[in-house]
């Protein structure tokens, strides 16, 4: 069981560590985890939010019956997630590709291994190598560079389609179930539509 001291001296160290004090602090902490949002909603965004409504009423049909309109949301939703996925990957790919200075994550690792290698040479006076010494100086070109960003960016959205794709997936065969539902319950036995 915990003191009653120890728990004042917790107490008072959560409160002293909370964080960022000022609102320029706690704005900039917000954005910490923040890279593409991707994991948030894409409808809470005004202008997606008109898209989503416009081709919702198509996939829908003017005179729908809520429910279908409902379904059709979903599917406008889900699309436009995966529209949204996919152009943030062309816009990342495209920036990786542009930039002279673009590294790999697995080059930039080894550089860094490289450097303290180097460090530690340099403080006991040894003397360094000349091919780690390039090893810091190169930089990743050609098609190296393209199949390096396709691997390492391209990758990294491949979650994010799937599981929009997914949902698409469904909300697809949502609405064409609540269409057979609405078919069959305006149809009598025997009738084809």
């Amino acid at each position: 069981m915990t003191s009653v001291i120890k728990t004042r001296s917790n107490r008072a160290n959560a409160r002293s560590s909370t964080g960022p004090t000022t609102s320029n602090g706690r704005a900039r902490s917000a954005k910490n985890a923040f890279r593409h949002g991707l994991s948030v909603p894409a409808h809470p965004d005004p202008a997606m939010a008109e898209a989503i409504e416009v081709l919702a009423r198509r996939i829908a049909g003017a005179d729908a019956p809520s429910e279908i309109k409902e379904h059709a949301r979903r599917l406008a939703e889900a699309n436009m997630e995966v529209r949204r996925v996919r152009s943030l990957r062309l816009d990342s790919v495209s920036r990786a590709l542009a930039d002279p200075k673009y590294d790999t994550r697995a080059n930039w690792n080894k550089k860094v291994a490289v450097a303290l290698r180097i460090a530690r040479k340099c403080a006991k006076s040894e003397q360094i190598p000349e091919d780690e010494l390039k090893l810091l100086d190169s930089k990743c070109e050609g098609p190296d560079k393209q199949a390096a960003i396709l691997i390492e960016i391209a990758r990294a959205f491949d979650r994010y389609e799937r599981r929009a794709l997914s949902r698409r997936k469904q909300a697809t065969r949502d609405l064409d179930a609540a269409r057979v539902r609405l078919l069959e319950a305006t149809c009598p036995d025997g009738e084809s539509a």
